[in-house]
């Protein structure tokens, strides 16, 4: 014959109250090589979330605390190589370009009325832009 454990709440509250032991037992039988969460949430009759909530505030109290402010010196501006030293020269390599890295352009799309509309490439020269669209306003 199988036992089960029957708890009967027969104060007005609903809730049962969990000492910090009791939370801390439960947390620590999840924190074991091979144990399954669920299985002992089960055994405890509470849900598997209530259990890994339990596990996220214990862990967070038990954490050392993170310094907000670290102490910063400020040194002076070192003195550089005497004038007498001149630095020496670069090696002479080959020539090598370098591209420069294009931005993303995007298109904007300019709602003129009656239905029309202009797209342009956001990198569009302002100046002809103002040029064709009172080209197209005098249509």
């Amino acid at each position: 014959m199988t036992t089960q454990r029957v708890e009967v709440i027969t104060s007005v509250e609903r809730r049962r109250r969990w000492s910090r032991e009791e939370k801390e037992r439960l947390v620590a039988a999840t924190l074991e090589s091979g144990a399954s969460v669920s299985e002992i949430a089960r055994s405890a009759g509470i849900h598997v979330s209530q259990l890994f909530r339990w596990r996220k505030e214990l862990c967070r109290m038990l954490a050392p605390p993170i310094a907000q402010f670290v102490p910063v010196e400020v040194a002076a501006v070192l003195p550089g190589p005497p004038p007498s030293v001149a630095p020496a020269a670069p090696p002479q390599l080959k020539q090598v370009t370098t591209h420069r890295a294009r931005r993303k352009t995007s298109m904007v799309t300019i709602e003129l009325g009656g239905g029309r509309r202009l797209r342009v490439e956001s990198d569009v020269d302002t100046e002809a832009l103002g040029r064709i669209l009172d080209v197209v306003e005098r249509r």
